[in-house]
């Protein structure tokens, strides 16, 4: 069994090591910034509700804060970092600490006819959060547990809207919102570093 204590979170992670794959290979890439504190039930995660917007892919979805590599940035943790900046106006690198990174993920977005490079980057607030300011692509800023979601205590299905209609899908309530889709499966992906044999109860 896994401790979710966030010394023992860094310590897998430090031990961790991630699936790379090369960034040249793709004409899109992106990171995300997995953002854990310590909350009053144990170790929590921010997740943003994306804002509805026409031609987002991920309009209204529950996510990490993250988004496109651009040609400025040193590499894709500088993107998270960026990103998380303009998206909630949280900077990384004074308010908190990159613990280190999941395997990166090949993604084929629905409804896209190109393959994306995501990387997820995992920091830890190592100080009292500045108040939050999202911008126009943020709906809303919510902390999930990560122990709920770690034992299962809050998946749930739920059907979701895909290419013009409904499908049921499994996904972590937060607040009353779902975290389904390619961010249900990084948390799926960072529950595995935590503990080697965990599997999820939809398996």
């Amino acid at each position: 069994m896994a401790a979710l204590s966030l010394p023992s979170i860094e310590e897998r992670l430090r031990g961790h090591q991630p699936a790379v794959l090369d960034a040249a290979q793709f004409t899109r890439r992106a990171a995300v910034a997995a953002i854990l504190r310590e909350g009053e039930g144990g170790t929590e995660v921010l997740f943003i509700k994306r804002a509805q917007r026409p031609g987002d892919l991920w309009s209204g979805h529950m996510a990490f804060p993250g988004g496109h590599w651009e040609p400025s940035d040193s590499d894709l943790a500088a993107t998270a970092v960026r990103e998380t900046h303009e998206e909630i106006g949280l900077d990384l690198q004074r308010n908190a600490r990159l613990l280190g990174h999941l395997d990166f993920m090949r993604v084929n977005p629905i409804g896209a006819r190109y393959e994306m490079l995501i990387a997820p980057y995992v920091f830890v607030v190592e100080r009292e959060l500045p108040r939050l300011q999202p911008n126009h692509e943020v709906a809303a800023v919510l902390w999930g547990s990560v122990p709920s979601m770690f034992h299962g205590r809050t998946l749930t299905r739920r059907e979701m809207q895909v290419r013009g209609g409904a499908m049921p899908f499994p996904g972590y309530e937060v607040e009353n919102e779902l975290v389904w889709g390619l961010t249900y499966r990084m948390l799926h992906g960072f529950f595995s570093v935590l503990d080697p044999g965990w599997r999820s109860t939809e398996d």
